[in-house]
């Protein structure tokens, strides 16, 4: 399973409201909102169970202060991913995959890119398994049809599957294709106490997820959050059992005991009171700003109490898929969200409000990375194509630096990395920068990527060589690269797949 602290499983046969914002708004967001856990399940022939953690970087540049150093690390000489190991790809398959009634979408279409996508040397692909869709018609009425449907195609082309267990929505963000909400009878309880979401400072309520502040409490008809999940994963193992191996008033009583074991009773009333608005710079604030609150005696409380609830959170729902999952041949990762923006400030505050607690004086991923390593679990992160120069000036970013602190992070825990990219890359620069974060030079190099997304634009021929070619240099541990000329005729084949099979495939390669 990958936990994204969103709950995704995978399996190789025989990961505040969400809406349309831009990229600005994105980055320029200060409130505090928790991430979504979540976690994948990899089985593999290999009877090994297996988790994967999250890394960091040694040093980083500010730009107030350049040379100034940020999380200085004990150097280690771990390293399990030298630079000429082959790094196998995963291609990520549609949000919609398995439609709103259970079944697989366009089974067609889905057949013609995985035998595509075989030729062209992937190792499989990754789907989400969406909770609003398998327990969609009441507790413990599990339909998995749709998804052994596609076990059983992903099995015949030879490939590997990745399962995502997605214990939240699926809609409102950058490059969803479709909406896929909790299950409906989880709704209703959630309507009838809507303090089992998210909500914000101005009462704003996050549909997406089930608080984590829940985990221990009977809220959903008599079983917690955490029993949900896990009769969910159970149910899964039986299903596919043959083919693995071949809240905010909760909160806040949580923060008022916290702060009262401190002797500290005022700072467990709320929040940061000082912590800005939506699309606030954090310099604007008295919180995030240079020497802001975050850095004195309360804010570091607070950061601590609020990073701990999240690692409490994986921590509970990895020890439960660690039991499940044990000795079936799965090989569990956990995906973990790659918040670059404001990441060369010193309060780091986008990665402070997602419940990362990662500043200039502290390291946050370590503690995410040991975390999963108690487990056994390989750590999944994303942007690994992303540039620093191709982020916006004002927003601080730093996707590079995330990506070397992380792999750092990773090294230093002694686990597993895997890699994703954010958004969809066609380009040979984007695959370029996968190719150099995949290697091991400043940290961890990777031992498996998973590529953002199968669709339609993935097959457009000038797509779909780099595609291989990418492919081709990550096995060869990036590097070489195919020359320009169509030496693996990666066209030739598109073309029979339109010429030899017009009929059979009239939907191919269109997802």
């Amino acid at each position: 399973m990958s936990l994204t602290l969103h709950s995704s499983t995978s399996f190789i046969n025989k990961k505040e409201t969400k809406n349309s914002r831009t990229h600005d708004d994105i980055s320029n967001m200060t409130c505090f909102a928790q991430i979504k856990p979540s976690f994948h399940l990899k089985a593999k022939n290999s009877k090994e169970v297996q988790f994967f953690a999250p890394n960091m970087e040694g040093r980083n540049i500010n730009n107030e202060e350049e040379g100034e150093k940020l999380h200085v690390l004990t150097t280690s000489t771990h390293s399990n991913n030298s630079s000429t190991t082959k790094v196998p790809v995963f291609v990520m398959l549609p949000l919609d995959t398995i439609n709103i009634g259970g079944k697989l979408n366009k089974p067609r279409a889905m057949n013609a890119s995985l035998m595509a996508l075989k030729s062209a040397g992937v190792e499989g692909v990754m789907v989400d398994c969406w909770w609003g869709l398998v327990e969609k018609d009441g507790p413990l009425k599990y339909n998995w049809e749709g998804y052994y449907e596609l076990v059983k195609m992903v099995q015949e082309h030879g490939l590997k599957l990745q399962v995502v267990m997605s214990f939240h929505q699926c809609g409102g963000n950058v490059g969803d294709s479709c909406s896929i909400p909790l299950p409906p009878w989880v709704l209703e309880e959630i309507s009838k106490n809507p303090d089992l979401v998210y909500t914000d400072r101005s009462g704003r309520r996050n549909p997406e997820y089930i608080s984590l502040g829940c985990d221990l409490l009977p809220v959903l008809r008599g079983r917690t959050p955490i029993q949900v999940y896990t009769e969910f994963m159970r149910s899964f193992r039986e299903r596919f059992k043959d083919y693995l191996g071949d809240v905010i008033v909760y909160m806040k009583a949580s923060l008022a005991a916290s702060a009262e074991a401190m002797g500290k009773n005022d700072w467990g009333w709320g929040g940061p009171h000082d912590s800005g608005q939506y699309n606030q710079f954090p310099e604007d604030t008295g919180f995030f700003k240079r020497d802001g609150t975050w850095n004195n005696e309360y804010g570091q409380f607070f950061l601590e109490w609020y990073s701990g609830k999240l690692l409490e959170h994986g921590d509970r729902i990895l020890g439960s898929a660690e039991g499940i999952f044990r000795g079936t041949g799965a090989k569990l990762s956990g995906k973990v969200a790659g918040i670059h923006w404001h990441y060369n400030t010193r309060s780091h505050a986008a990665e402070l409000t997602a419940g990362y607690y990662n500043t200039r004086h502290r390291d946050g991923y370590l503690p995410i990375a040991r975390m999963f390593a108690k487990h056994g679990v390989v750590f999944n992160f994303t942007c690994m194509e992303m540039r620093d120069g191709e982020q916006p000036q004002s927003a601080n970013c730093s996707p590079e630096g995330l990506v070397r602190q992380v792999k750092k992070a990773t090294q230093i825990a002694g686990i597993e990395l895997a890699g994703e990219n954010a958004l969809e890359r066609y380009d040979g620069g984007g695959y370029a920068q996968v190719l150099a974060t995949s290697r091991s030079e400043s940290g961890n190099g990777l031992s498996a990527f998973t590529y953002l997304r199968l669709n339609k634009r993935l097959f457009e021929p000038e797509n779909w060589r780099n595609l291989v070619e990418f492919v081709k240099s990550m096995s060869e541990g990036g590097k070489t690269r195919l020359p320009e000329c169509d030496t693996s005729r990666t066209d030739l084949y598109v073309g029979f797949l339109k010429q030899s099979h017009a009929k059979k495939t009239a939907e191919a390669v269109v997802v």
